[in-house]
């Protein structure tokens, strides 16, 4: 037996491939230079959302957010993955994805999106316990 096998008959871990973008990214590429050229990358738009929460501007954080989410749902259902199951946190290309996810639910409840807010902190701790931890 396999120490990664799932004994509860889940679905797989989903592994997204490497982001694009991340090394600019980790190079010190600026966020939204790097969103620009990879529009796909999740991770450019996590980080973008963060950079506007961090400057009060949260509905600005929260459009990027959105915009990361969805481009890591694409990638997710590209990888395979059907609506749920595990995205580990310890597989650094989906990091970008639950970064996002992330913002969008801080960004949620900072401007009182209650559901939303439950919604997609629930999506992430169910997604990845271990990149709920991490974030909060």
């Amino acid at each position: 037996m396999s120490i990664h096998e799932n004994l509860l008959g889940g679905p797989a871990p989903t592994h997204l491939p490497d982001e694009p973008g991340r090394e600019a990214l980790a190079a010190g590429t600026p966020a939204v230079e790097v969103a620009a050229a990879h529009p796909s990358s999740s991770l450019a738009w996590a980080t973008l959302a963060d950079e506007a929460f961090a400057a009060d501007r949260t509905v600005e954080s929260y459009a990027y957010a959105r915009t990361g989410y969805h481009r890591g749902l694409d990638a997710l259902r590209r990888a395979g993955w059907k609506g749920h199951g595990p995205v580990p946190w310890e597989h650094e290309p989906n990091r970008g994805f639950l970064r996002a996810l992330h913002a969008l639910a801080r960004a949620a409840e900072a401007i009182g999106e209650k559901e939303e807010y439950e919604r997609c902190s629930t999506f992430l701790r169910d997604s990845s316990p271990t990149a709920a931890d991490t974030l909060a």
